[in-house]
């Protein structure tokens, strides 16, 4: 597929949480063999401090994060993705901007921690649930076996992963009908 490191894009709607918290997980975990990505469809333009506590608190980085939009990501100067998966019902739903490359797509939704209500513990347990969810996901992506899968394979594993512990109960398809 690729002969550099493979681009992944994570999309949530507001880009604050989920989406962060891949992007974090796979930039450390996935560092020479992929690069790590994140927007929204609707970013709120802040990071929830939240999944900056959690990755810290789980051993990431927390530099650089910002809520952006997809568009930044589907323009011409923006890098070609290989990889972009869904982590909310919200962004998976959405029409999504076309992406250049036919990047390989999937929905790896699971409950927003952003959502929850309640005591600062119990909002940092949600993030830390998800980031449990997420990082079971990525590392699964990791063991795959990317370079040597056809793209029916490939989609089938990148479709089975996103099944895993934690996902949400919505059947939302992916938007392969809408990737350019």
């Amino acid at each position: 597929m690729a002969d550099r490191p493979y681009n992944v894009l994570f999309l949530c709607t507001g880009n604050t949480a989920r989406s962060i918290l891949a992007e974090g997980i796979l930039r450390k975990d996935g560092a020479g063999h992929f690069n790590a990505f994140s927007a929204g469809s609707q970013p709120k333009g802040m990071v929830n401090p939240f999944a900056l506590k959690v990755l810290d608190s789980l051993g990431y980085p927390t530099d650089g994060f910002r809520s952006k939009s997809w568009d930044e990501f589907a323009g011409p100067d923006a890098p070609a993705m290989d990889f972009i998966f869904t982590v909310c019902e919200g962004a998976a739903g959405e029409a999504c901007p076309v992406w250049l490359g036919h990047p390989a797509t999937a929905h790896w939704g699971i409950e927003d921690p952003a959502a929850v209500e309640g005591t600062d513990i119990e909002k940092e347990r949600a993030f830390v649930q998800a980031a449990k969810y997420l990082k079971n996901r990525i590392s699964a992506f990791l063991a795959l076996p990317v370079a040597s899968l056809d793209q029916v394979a490939l989609t089938h594993h990148l479709r089975e992963i996103g099944r895993l512990e934690g996902a949400t109960s919505g059947t939302v398809l992916p938007f392969d009908r809408r990737s350019a």
